[in-house]
């Protein structure tokens, strides 16, 4: 049981004990990300997620690495399009240490210039390792197009040249118009009484905020084509195809479809693509769920003589499931994996924590596991061919980085 507080403030915490495990996993989530920056502050979510780490008035970054380590516990933390999460995962008894390093770091970060400077090397460094990871490169170029200008499309980790021109004012701006408590949901999962919310208490409710953050458009879907020239032994080819929002009630439809289209082994891309066909090692589908959008998208990695042959094959085993759908031995494979993973995923803390928060950050309430299987369990074949239909209908996007830098021959237009 997820037990939910919320402060004065708008902070809202939610606990959930765990009494048969000896961690505790705490995480503070804040609903903002790179799609709430502007195109010259690209990358700052991500730039201040890292110099949180990087000193506060009483402990310098090493000492904040070292309060966790001589403690044996874990800190990390991780910044996406919608959402920057901090997080600590600790033995129990040391609960309510991690929680007052975390607010530290949280409330107390310096953003010293000569830190921000060395700090933009590291990412610098990271922005190139990732343009030089062609696989992931390709994914990028894809949101971009399907995107277009709205900055659900921008990279989290932003662009050397913008991360150049940040300031500590930048940073401390940026926070006080994107951190407000209304969108902060700290989550506890684990071997803690319930009285632990009172030390949560003492530190984050009387967290004050005057700025808000502007509301912002929803993006519309654009089937754009782009093509990326690089050295690169492989091919590799995404498409996109407008998805659905995470509050849609179809959404659990999209994970069953994308379980049986490109989700695993035994799915039909995997199948027709790789061990059939012998066109791909890597071949695989996911969907991405934003607010108010979404975007499927299906991935392939081949030799560049056979990119052509990959794209067609790709597009036409899509063709063969709008047309045919799905059997009912797919359906039932596909909902056991999903209530098998739902379940994995509530056996460790971190997990848990995980599960909660975004829980309350999409859907504004906790969704018990039973309710979730149920809702799986109700899914017929029928739903899934017609949500395929729907999504894989209209126009896509598609994204090519190779050595060629070129399209497929039938996706040029």
């Amino acid at each position: 049981m997820v037990i939910k507080h919320t402060y004065a403030n708008g902070i809202r915490v939610l606990l959930e004990q765990i009494p048969n495990v000896r961690s505790v996993s705490i995480g503070i989530w804040v609903g903002t990300g790179s799609r709430y920056e502007t195109k010259e502050k690209n990358g700052i979510s991500h730039f201040i997620e890292h110099m949180l780490f990087k000193g506060t008035e009483t402990r310098n970054a090493r000492q904040i690495a070292e309060a966790f380590d001589k403690i044996g516990g874990q800190v990390n933390a991780f910044t996406s399009k919608e959402n920057t999460c901090y997080y600590a995962k600790v033995m129990d008894r040391d609960a309510s240490y991690a929680i007052n390093v975390l607010a530290d770091m949280f409330f107390h970060s310096r953003f010293d210039t000569k830190d921000m400077e060395k700090e933009k090397q590291v990412i610098g460094e990271e922005i190139k390792m990732y343009e030089d990871t062609p696989d992931d490169l390709v994914h990028d170029l894809l949101s971009a197009t399907s995107f277009a200008h709205h900055p659900l499309g921008y990279p989290i980790l932003g662009h050397v040249e913008t991360l150049a021109r940040f300031q500590p004012e930048d940073l401390r701006g940026y926070m006080a118009a994107h951190y407000a408590p209304e969108d902060i949901v700290i989550s506890i999962a684990g071997n803690v009484a319930t009285d632990f919310v009172n030390e949560v208490d003492a530190v984050f409710s009387s967290y004050e905020f005057v700025d808000r953050k502007e509301a912002q458009e929803a993006p519309s879907f654009h089937p754009g084509k782009i093509a990326r020239k690089k050295e690169t032994e492989q091919a590799h080819i995404c498409f996109g195809f407008s998805g659905l929002s995470n509050k849609n009630e179809h959404l659990t439809e999209v994970m069953v479809m994308n379980n049986v289209l490109g989700g695993g082994m035994s799915s039909r891309l995997f199948q027709n693509i790789r061990e059939e066909k012998g066109l791909a090692y890597s071949i695989f589908s996911f969907h991405t769920a934003f607010k108010d959008s979404g975007l499927f998208t299906i991935y392939g990695g081949t030799g560049a003589d056979q990119l052509s042959a990959l794209g067609d094959s790709i597009l036409e085993t899509v063709d063969t499931f709008i047309e045919k759908g799905i059997s009912e031995e797919e359906l039932a494979s596909s909902k056991a994996q999903i209530k098998g993973n739902a379940v994995f995923g509530l056996e460790s803390t971190d997990s848990r924590m995980s599960r909660n928060a975004k829980n309350e950050l999409i859907l504004g309430h906790d969704r018990t596991i039973d309710e979730f299987t149920e809702k799986v369990d109700r899914i017929t074949v029928a739903d899934v061919k017609r949500i395929a239909q729907s999504i894989f209908s209209k126009p896509y996007s598609c994204s090519v980085v190779s050595a060629a830098g070129k399209l497929p021959q039938a996706i040029q237009y």
